[in-house]
């Protein structure tokens, strides 16, 4: 053993440590009558998405994939759509919770990177804001979490502005 080094094993943790990658995709109607509420920001629209809570689908595609880097299930395991309390729900407020979860089963945020998919709104104005409200959220740097937007070319359901989606991917790291 080398000088200074006292725990191999937690040596073995340092140099190796143990490391999960989570996918999420989430998909929302755009619908007249709602707010439009992307990373937490509430974006200028005509429309908004339509769903059981806030309808998020940034936020809802970020908890998968944290949820799924941790082997703990999805948003609707832990948040049913069939559930009153989480009508309405503030999806920055179920992002925390999910990162309690995850925290508790030991685990950190190593960082993520969202893409949201969409022809209308632009979002390019509010991509920091998402960024600081996801960061804030999940109890890290902004510089952790990523944020883009992309359209399809006016190709699809999003192209034909109807929705929007979201994909997500995160990197977890055991504490």
């Amino acid at each position: 053993m080398r000088a200074g080094m006292q725990n191999p094993a937690r040596a073995e943790g340092i140099m190796n440590p143990e490391i999960r990658v989570g996918t999420g995709y989430d998909v929302h109607r755009l619908v007249p009558g709602r707010k439009l509420i992307l990373g937490g920001a509430e974006i200028p629209y005509s429309l908004g998405l339509d769903g059981h809570s806030d309808a998020d689908v940034l936020s809802h595609a970020l908890m998968d994939a944290v949820l799924g880097a941790a082997s703990m299930g999805d948003i609707g395991k832990l948040f049913p759509d069939t559930d009153p309390a989480y009508e309405g729900a503030d999806s920055m407020k179920l992002l925390r919770e999910v990162l309690r979860k995850v925290s508790g089963e030991g685990w950190r945020l190593g960082n993520c990177d969202v893409t949201v998919i969409c022809q209308k709104p632009k979002l390019a104005p509010y991509i920091l804001l998402m960024r600081e409200n996801l960061a804030e959220a999940m109890g890290t740097e902004t510089s952790r979490i990523s944020v883009k937007a992309t359209t399809t070319e006016k190709l699809g359901f999003t192209g034909r502005g109807e929705g929007i989606a979201a994909e997500a991917v995160c990197l977890l790291v055991r504490e």
